[in-house]
């Protein structure tokens, strides 16, 4: 099998404390959606809804990684993979999302985070992604303020049932993508849009972040605490003046939103007037309670963005340019394959003087997968991964704290409102019979990392 693509690095120029994992997500891996006492999240009540996602595709089956963990984790051992970031489905171990703990969501993720201790790998959870109960969300979801309260309780009983072991803890996944996605464009679970719902759910969330990594630190003293955004390198469509202010505009909504608030710095609004709209939900002492010391930041690039102004687009004046209108290679995704993203986002990220450590906590590719007598060569996918490994390299050796690399994602799973269409796996999955293969991509990560 063709996997040796010669690379201008070792895993050895990254230092021997450098975190190398993969990362998953629990509504996207394990099904049994209704199992063992599990609520309803928000996303098993969109995917219900006819249309929201391509050919009205569900997870409720997803990659069974409730039923296979063990040959799951098996395969990550497999990879010379030594950490594992997954998480922690609300709805499981609180059906309702507040009030009564299923003792059965509890006692399964103490089964997963065994084994993978039991097999020499090292845990790391992510609180949130993206799986609210559907109970809360009939109470408002995120845009009402007791959502902080709701949120604080959950990550409690996770810091109190698992952190005796879990020693790395993330508080929440790409905030801006769940709230933009989910609550100002409707294309992603619970299907909201407009101003009136976006605005609280950001300040909501955000206080939520900082007071659920305060939850963390109150209970788990020792634990190594941070939080994950997702960020696109901008760039304007042209050197016209309305064009950089457009890209300066989509910066904030995109990269700015959600981390400078929590690094202490306040809401992003002198460079996009419409957050002052914020203020409406700003209550006294607030301020105060929206930043917190994290020991490090997960930063999950993909791609780069390019920007022009847009008389049309209310609020942001500013529109992307889609990938497949400027011949560009792109991924299935329909996103520009553009290495050079990963150093410009590390570079921006590094320059706020409280990071302390960056981890790139999700960036991978889905291209087009064929089995060839029982081979998946992905040659694109490995290219990918090797070209935003140099960049990451290059930012690290220029003084950038950037210390860990998760590929996104372990096996190909339900990828939202894409459904199982994309594959961005290291590990193909047979969906109709849940067959895994490991593509040479997964071959290349294992040799890399020996």
């Amino acid at each position: 099998m063709d996997i040796h693509h010669d690379t201008a690095f070792k895993k050895q120029d990254f230092g021997n404390d450098f975190y190398w994992g993969v990362s998953t997500a629990a509504f996207q891996t394990e099904g049994a959606w209704n199992a063992d006492g599990k609520g309803l999240s928000i996303w098993d009540t969109f995917t219900q809804r006819k249309g929201k996602v391509h050919e009205n595709q569900n997870a409720f089956t997803a990659c069974d990684f409730y039923n296979r963990y063990e040959q799951d984790i098996d395969l990550i051992k497999q990879l010379n993979i030594f950490n594992f970031r997954f998480s922690i489905s609300w709805s499981r171990i609180l059906p309702d999302g507040t009030g009564t703990v299923n003792q059965a969501g509890i006692d399964y993720y103490n089964r997963v985070i065994n084994y993978c201790l039991k097999q020499g790998i090292e845990p790391w959870l992510t609180v949130y992604h993206w799986d609210l109960p559907q109970a809360l969300e009939n109470k408002g979801g995120w845009a009402n303020r007791d959502s902080i309260e709701w949120f604080t309780n959950f990550t409690g009983i996770c810091a109190k049932s698992f952190g005796d072991r879990v020693k790395h803890w993330m508080v929440m996944n790409e905030p801006a993508v769940f709230t933009g996605a989910g609550y100002f464009l409707g294309i992603h679970a619970p299907g909201r849009t407009g101003l009136k719902s976006f605005l609280p759910t950001v300040h909501h969330v955000t206080l939520s972040i900082a007071e659920g990594a305060r939850t963390l630190r109150n209970l788990l003293p020792q634990a190594h605490i941070g939080t994950t955004f997702s960020c696109s390198y901008i760039e304007p469509y042209s050197t016209k003046l309305n064009d950089i202010a457009a890209a300066k505009r989509a910066d904030v909504l995109i990269n700015r939103l959600f981390v400078e608030p929590l690094l202490g710095l306040g809401y992003p609004t002198a460079d996009l007037p419409v957050l002052q709209k914020l203020n409406k939900y700003i209550q006294e002492g607030d301020e105060q309670k929206l930043a917190f010391d994290f020991d490090f930041i997960g930063i999950q690039n993909y791609t780069r963005e390019i920007v022009q102004s847009s008389f049309f687009t209310p609020y942001i004046g500013a529109k992307l340019v889609e990938a497949k209108t400027r011949n560009v290679p792109l991924t299935e995704m329909g996103w520009e394959v553009y290495p050079q993203a990963m150093y410009e986002v590390i570079k921006k990220f590094s320059a706020y003087t409280n990071v302390k450590n960056i981890y790139i906590t999700e960036n991978g590719s889905a291209f087009k997968d064929t089995i060839d007598n029982g081979v998946i060569n992905d040659a694109l996918r490995i290219q990918y991964m090797q070209d935003n490994l140099e960049q990451m390299l290059k930012a690290k050796q220029e003084g950038c704290p950037v210390n860990g690399y998760f590929v996104w994602t372990l096996t190909d799973n339900f990828e939202w409102a894409e459904g199982y269409r994309p594959r961005f796996g290291l590990v193909h999955i047979n969906f109709d019979t849940q067959q895994r293969l490991i593509k040479n991509s997964g071959h290349w990560y294992k040799e890399f990392l020996r």
